[in-house]
């Protein structure tokens, strides 16, 4: 008989290790263990928001293709997996965009991370999963006639329309996202400063928006015709009650119906990209606008400058080498 090795193989290793470590035995328990973590990190509620509907989206795509999640762990779940039953059949089967897969492969990425790290499964099969490379797509905005159109839409006799005008100048005026618009107080303007404190701001950290004359006289009138109520939120429903994101999202894109606004999507993020192409048109530098938009990372901030940019437009009109072609002609 031929002796064996002392050293245990991988498939050993394995039967020794389900025995002695305490792996989350269902998705359920370790999504409710992930939450808990989010949660002990104090992340946005959105964000946690995002992390469920993925994985349960990704779970859902398994019980699709026949795998019976009564018996399938988190600990079985492998990078083959990744690749053939979820971003294979999310290209192929589903026709999704790179944009959508890449969206559920970071929250997979996070939500396996963690698992890893808690020693909850043996491995992390997004260990050597990469993001699908897609397409830089031209930053939707608005044209001047189209903002011009939109501002028109309102109906200025109204309390609903008067504060829609009033919140739609405010989203070209800051470039705020609308969770940070709902999360305006009117304790947040700066009156004598000219400025507007935004709290609930994506990345935790607050920052100081500038506004100008015009902004700050509209939000002295709207706050007038707003009155007294029992809530402090500067946008607010007739009710009486803060004007929610879902609330604001609808209002924003009634409006663009309204004013036949078929080029671009009629969005509160497309007047953020707006606010972003007329400043750096107007002058603003790399480091204003990433202070203003409340960006973490340059990245985005530098896209904005590439492409609104004067800069390049203007130079080009000297190094056009059709330009050059037509002075050797004349």
């Amino acid at each position: 008989m031929v002796r064996r090795s002392n050293n245990l193989t991988d498939k050993e290793l394995t039967v020794v290790r389900d025995k002695t470590r305490n792996y989350v035995e269902s998705f359920e328990e370790a999504m409710s263990i992930f939450e808990q973590n989010c949660e002990l990190r104090n992340l946005r509620p959105d964000t946690v928001k995002y992390y469920r509907r993925e994985v349960s989206a990704f779970l859902n795509i398994l019980t699709e293709q026949g795998i019976d999640l009564e018996r399938f762990k988190p600990s079985d779940v492998t990078e083959e997996h990744i690749k053939m039953n979820l971003i294979l059949y999310m290209k192929n089967y589903r026709g999704c965009k790179p944009v959508t897969i890449n969206t559920r492969l970071r929250a997979l990425r996070a939500f396996y991370k963690f698992l890893y790290s808690q020693k909850l499964i043996p491995t992390n099969p997004m260990k050597n999963i990469q993001m699908m490379k897609d397409r830089k797509r031209v930053i939707p905005t608005f044209t001047k006639e189209e903002l011009n159109k939109l501002l028109k839409q309102p109906d200025l006799t109204t309390f609903t329309g008067y504060r829609d005008y009033t919140l739609m100048m405010l989203f070209l005026e800051t470039g705020i996202r609308v969770n940070e618009m709902t999360g305006l107080s009117i304790a947040d303007i700066r009156w004598e400063d000219n400025l507007v404190c935004i709290r609930n701001a994506k990345s935790y950290r607050e920052r100081l928006v500038p506004i100008q004359k015009v902004m700050k006289q509209q939000l002295k009138k709207y706050i007038a015709v707003r009155g007294a109520v029992s809530t402090d939120s500067l946008f607010i429903t007739i009710d009486g009650t803060p004007l929610t994101r879902r609330g604001i999202q609808v209002r924003v894109e009634k409006y663009g119906r309204l004013a036949g606004i078929k080029g671009v999507r009629c969005s509160c993020h497309t007047f953020r990209h707006t606010f972003a192409k007329l400043s750096v048109q107007q002058g603003a530098n790399i480091f204003e606008l990433q202070t203003i938009l409340g960006h973490t990372s340059m990245e985005i901030v530098k896209t904005y400058v590439n492409l609104f940019g004067v800069d390049v437009r203007e130079k080009h009109k000297t190094f056009s080498p059709l330009k050059m072609l037509e002075r050797r002609n004349t």
